[in-house]
């Protein structure tokens, strides 16, 4: 069966998680990526999936019991004193709150990529792109932090290797901060390679640190611009990502690294993120059979925001 299709994996209990006001990951976010997939055409070509609730036991692949049973405690806590006239918000961090909602949005979350992974390895999609929030790359096995509970992609990850018996999988972050969760909970599995960049120093101030074997951090200063992280990534990922032969890669694609993107200072553009992406599909092609999913995670201002994700994904689905 030739398959041509690119997922698109949402859900309106996405848009029910809010941090407080004024907060930069905002239901917003969401929005303005779908009305720029319609507006563009690029919606029409997708085919259009609701995320399933994740089970606890998948996300266990990834997480600690008691970090799920906190945040289920949390969320059970924060309904019964809003239902009495509580606070409707509690504070994990000083970036990171829940509401009622959060719990359901993160399995939701969370869910889009296991069930994009079943639907890319049983042939129905090519690849796909899960517009879900909250991200995931901060969350580490035990501690939900910088606006991540569950690690999206890391639960894919394992995921795909527990469940689905996979020998080898690639991780490729290109977020502004470095997805320390994922590297927390994949570092020293072989059967795993991380590939990221990252502004250094910087949020959350790791990953330059004596990495394990199976991880390639590559941080950057500020302000460095999109021709040299294409160096990067055609002097260091690839040849990384060849070596290893991934069956099959999981994007943790963050947005903010773009040049107008205030939460971070580096310099890259739609381009850059349409280059970055076919070289990770040409990766994709020789050796994973062009299984590829990809999970939303920064990006936070709304225009480069919606462009570079319709920049993306037209690469994913060959636009």
């Amino acid at each position: 069966m030739t398959v041509s299709k690119t997922g698109y994996y949402t859900h309106r209990d996405c848009r029910k998680h809010e941090m407080g006001p004024g907060h930069p990951e905002c239901p917003a976010r969401l929005d303005a990526i779908e009305d720029r997939l319609l507006v563009s055409g690029v919606a029409d070509a997708l085919e259009h999936r609701e995320a399933p609730l994740a089970s606890l036991a998948d996300i266990e692949l990834a997480h600690d019991r008691m970090h799920i049973a906190a945040l289920r405690g949390l969320s059970d806590m924060l309904i019964e004193e809003e239902d009495a006239g509580g606070s409707p918000l509690t504070q994990l961090d000083t970036d990171t709150a829940m509401n009622r909602y959060t719990w359901t949005a993160a399995l939701r979350a969370a869910g889009a990529a296991l069930e994009a992974t079943d639907a890319v390895l049983a042939g129905e999609l090519e690849n796909a792109f899960c517009c879900v929030r909250p991200p995931g790359h901060h969350a580490t096995r035990s501690k939900a932090m910088g606006f991540c509970f569950f690690n999206n992609v890391a639960i894919a990850a394992k995921y795909a290797l527990q469940r689905h018996n996979l020998k080898r999988v690639a991780v490729v972050d290109f977020d502004v901060h470095h997805g320390n969760g994922t590297e927390d909970i994949l570092a020293g599995d072989p059967r795993a390679l991380m590939v990221s960049i990252f502004q250094h120093p910087f949020y959350p101030y790791c990953g330059d640190q004596d990495p394990a074997p199976n991880m390639l951090n590559v941080p950057v200063p500020a302000y460095t611009k999109g021709m040299d992280v294409r160096d990067i990534v055609e002097m260091m990922w690839i040849p990384r990502l060849e070596e290893f032969k991934p069956e099959m890669i999981f994007i943790s694609a963050g947005f903010d690294a773009h040049r107008e993107d205030d939460m971070g200072q580096l310099g890259l553009t739609e381009q850059d993120y349409a280059w970055i992406t076919m070289r990770i599909k040409d990766v994709a092609r020789r050796f994973s059979s062009k299984r590829i999913v990809s999970c939303l995670e920064g990006g936070y201002v709304m225009g480069p925001l919606a462009r570079s994700v319709e920049a993306h994904v037209r690469v994913l689905a060959d636009l």
